[in-house]
């Protein structure tokens, strides 16, 4: 029997939708004012989901325990999964997760990986940042990208990257 559940979280970053499909949380993604969604359907997952997320905010947890899974092809799975191995409070660049890869040549096709995430915050895609150590694309807005890794370093202790914010 398919399952499906929807949620709106309130965090410090705004509105989150969290959505769960056969047992598995499928999305959770940052809405902006004015975007439109479905009723809410909570879940035990959706509800667990946002209970580790309010943990991750309040700074008490920086691994999340529920599953998950989003559609893609073999390529932006392996992205994804690589995405997963990324250090709580640390970063790479998107030449480094091309790397990682197997293929720096790969570095475009990456970035686009990344960017069609769509479980923001639990696959890391925001501790991708360019070369140079700037903050480049998130699909949430670089501001939350930049609220995220702070939040991060400050809970995991790792001195700060000079040139990341400038």
């Amino acid at each position: 029997m398919n399952t499906f559940g929807q949620m709106i979280m309130h965090s410090p970053l705004g509105k989150l939708l969290i959505t769960d499909e056969d047992d598995y949380i499928s999305e959770i993604r940052f809405l902006e004012d004015g975007d439109q969604f479905p009723q809410e359907q909570p879940t035990h997952l959706t509800l667990e989901a946002v209970r580790q997320l309010n943990e991750y905010f309040e700074g008490n947890r920086n691994a999340f325990e529920f599953p998950v899974h989003q559609d893609g092809t073999v390529f932006q799975q392996k992205v994804w999964q690589e995405l997963l191995n990324i250090p709580f409070g640390k970063t790479i660049s998107y030449l480094e997760l091309a790397r990682r890869l197997g293929d720096e040549k790969t570095i475009r096709a990456a970035a686009s990986a990344n960017g069609k995430n769509k479980l923001a915050i639990v696959v890391p895609c925001h501790r991708v940042i360019g070369m140079n150590g700037k903050l480049v694309g998130y699909a949430g807005g670089l501001w939350r990208k930049k609220w995220l890794l702070e939040h991060e370093k400050a809970i995991s202790g790792q001195p700060k990257q000079g040139s990341l914010f400038f």
